[in-house]
């Protein structure tokens, strides 16, 4: 547990002389380990807590809220304890492909069920002991997402490195028979989970649904600082997408879900069209890339039918993107009739084969774009940045790139609002937001 930072003032926990420094141990005689304890156990109107003072005494208030009410605390960590980091060493895993040399932040990998509830994160369930699969069934935490990659137990010990990996499945199964829904993820690595290996995969998971809500199908990413696993090819993926699309379309008709989908990045390197936007039903997989694309042209139509074709003007502009939405983005500047140039960004740093935006760093940037005409204003997705700073992946700043290039820096979120509002020259008023929490680094696939 870690100590209280700050009392907001007027809260039900200033009105009742909580104190900066001491630390919550105890609510309604209940444990206060970390946040999920505090935000379940708090949730209540009357509550008395326990607090342990600096100097190691410790007294009770009473606390008197509306149901749900935070109680205005904050803590010297946002977990109330240190994250968990990652005991797998998965044949897969992105940190462990980075060059050296970067900041310490970028090593650190996590697999904290915590984060999985509280901000997305998905997580092996390697990590979790007795006691934390019964918390999450007792408190109902629910979603959860989960990177499940394959079912069959020696092969996931295989594929993560770790001897316990094995043990996913009978934990999946008491969340289902639980009612905790599960979001899940697959990353694909050509010869080792995929055919036949996948179809077992999604016959496992299918017996679970509900509870398993949905799952996504994505490419092993492979930087040039890994030798040993190579990236899918054309032939591959088509292969993959075909096998993904056949089991969906026998979910939709027997559950009424598709239940599985491949990333886009999947339909890119096969050379297929990404389906149209009634597919991804509620597009619960976005954030690993599936629909992403199609939904970024879905709402920039949108977007466009609240202009008059009068007042779609603007100055001349530039948007610097991966290698693999390059071509999207080319249509939509076309359709909008404004005067932008779209460039693909080859990606020296980690190598050509991460197309995505969201790997982009800044020293590719300046290199590529130094002699280029850029107009009045440069736009990149603002996945290239640390989330909530100005920072790319090698640590160059918006401020560098704009210095270097001399044209100014927008970071644009992944919405078609927002997309058509910077291309316009206007404030991004929509969705901006929506860029993640600082919490942890942010890896997309798109």
């Amino acid at each position: 547990m870690t100590a209280i930072r700050h009392v907001d003032l007027h809260s039900p926990a200033h009105r009742a002389g909580v104190h900066p420094g001491e630390t919550l141990t105890h609510v309604n005689g209940k444990p206060i380990l970390d946040v999920l304890d505090y935000k379940f156990y708090t949730y209540d109107p009357r509550l008395v807590l326990t607090l342990s003072r600096p100097d190691g005494s410790s007294r009770t208030v009473r606390v008197r809220k509306a149901e749900g009410e935070d109680l205005g605390l904050d803590f010297e960590t946002y977990l109330m304890d240190k994250a968990r980091s990652c005991a797998n060493r998965c044949m897969f895993c992105f940190v462990d492909q980075l060059p050296p040399g970067m900041r310490k932040t970028l090593y650190f990998k996590d697999d904290d069920a915590r984060l999985s509830f509280l901000m997305g994160n998905y997580l092996t369930l390697t990590n979790l002991s007795p006691r934390e699969v019964q918390r999450i069934i007792d408190l109902r935490i629910s979603p959860i997402n989960v990177s499940v990659h394959t079912t069959n137990p020696a092969l996931r010990v295989q594929m993560l490195g770790n001897p316990r990996a094995g043990e996913a499945l009978d934990i999946m199964k008491r969340f289902s028979q639980a009612g905790i829904t599960m979001n899940c993820q697959i990353v694909s690595c050509p010869g080792v989970n995929d055919g036949p290996e996948l179809e077992r995969t999604m016959r496992d998971l299918t017996a679970m649904h509900p509870a398993v809500h949905s799952v996504s199908v994505v490419p092993v990413g492979v930087t040039k600082f890994r030798e040993k696993l190579s990236p899918y090819t054309k032939e591959q993926a088509v292969q993959v997408v075909g096998q993904v699309e056949k089991f969906g379309k026998k979910c939709q008709e027997k559950l009424g879900s598709t239940l599985f989908w491949c990333s886009d990045e999947f339909y890119l390197l096969a050379g297929r069209p990404i389906p149209e936007e009634a597919y991804f039903e509620e597009f619960t997989q976005l954030d690993n890339g599936v629909g992403m694309l199609r939904l970024l042209e879905c709402e920039f139509s949108r977007a466009l039918d609240l202009y008059e074709p009068e007042e779609l003007r603007a100055g001349p502009f530039s948007i610097a993107t991966g290698v693999s939405a390059a071509p999207l983005l080319g249509k939509l500047v076309e359709r909008s009739g404004l005067s932008g140039r779209v460039y693909p960004i080859v990606n020296h740093f980690f190598g050509e084969t991460i197309t995505v935006a969201g790997l982009i760093t800044g020293q590719d940037l300046i290199a590529q774009l130094r002699d280029k005409p850029l107009g009045e204003r440069l736009l990149i997705s603002a996945n290239m940045l640390r989330a909530g700073e100005q920072v790319f992946l090698d640590d160059v700043t918006v401020a560098d790139v704009e210095r270097e290039l001399g044209v100014s820096v927008t970071p644009v979120p992944q919405d078609g609002y927002d997309l058509l509002d910077a291309m316009l020259g206007l404030p991004i008023a929509g969705p901006a937001a929506r860029i993640k929490d600082d919490t942890a680094e942010y890896y997309p696939y798109n």
